[in-house]
């Protein structure tokens, strides 16, 4: 025969040492002591909200240096907004339309190299290509920028030429600037990049 297993006080009294101390605990979380609890109860325990501590995040508004400004002076408005077409074939306005006076600089909106920079049909074409696969065109644009320059976010990468479909207008926006954004072959909307149209973000606070 098997031998039984042989009983072991000091386990036992360990064992019922933590069911104690787990009773206490559950009584101190209810408010009273174990076993005062009515049958077929569930006791509700609040958890009071904690003041964010260092190293945690909270919302506040994306920094500047992660954010990019207006391709125009100031800030332009917009008179034609992102519209693209459900498929890539059809006809949409896979950009927006910024009204400026011709002659107005064109402006980096981010740091950037130049990766294009040429006459495309009967316009003239600057693009160019930030660090994480991002590529910005601009048209029409009179630029001295040649392949492979580098520029850094406000340099002015030349000036708002002529004609364009938004010529007539009042004196200062008689002209507009067309600005692109697109990752591989996708266009994105231009306008969710700009620093004061960014909504708040999660960032670490600061300590960390």
């Amino acid at each position: 025969m098997n031998a039984l297993p042989r009983f072991r006080p000091r386990r036992a009294a360990q064992t019922a040492a933590r069911l104690a101390a787990l009773l206490a605990l559950l009584a101190a979380s209810t408010g009273g002591a174990a076993g005062t609890q009515a049958p077929d109860t569930v006791a509700a325990v609040v958890v009071a909200p904690r003041t964010p501590s260092p190293g945690t995040t909270a919302a506040r508004p994306l920094p500047a240096a992660l954010a990019w400004g207006w391709p125009l002076p100031g800030k332009p408005r917009v008179a034609h907004a992102f519209d693209p077409p459900d498929k890539p074939w059809l006809a949409g306005h896979r950009g927006v339309d910024l009204l400026a006076g011709q002659g107005s600089p064109v402006l980096a909106p981010t740091a950037a190299v130049v990766s294009f920079s040429g006459v495309v049909v009967d316009r003239p074409v600057l693009t160019v290509a930030t660090a994480d696969g991002l590529k910005l065109s601009f048209e029409p644009v009179d630029s001295p920028l040649q392949i492979g320059d580098s520029v850094a976010r406000g340099a002015q990468l030349g000036t708002l030429a002529g004609p364009t479909h938004c010529d007539g207008g009042p004196p200062g926006e008689d002209s507009c600037l067309h600005w692109g954004v697109r990752r591989g072959e996708t266009y994105l909307n231009p306008l969710q990049f700009i620093l004061d149209l960014r909504p708040s973000v999660l960032l670490p606070v600061a300590g960390d």
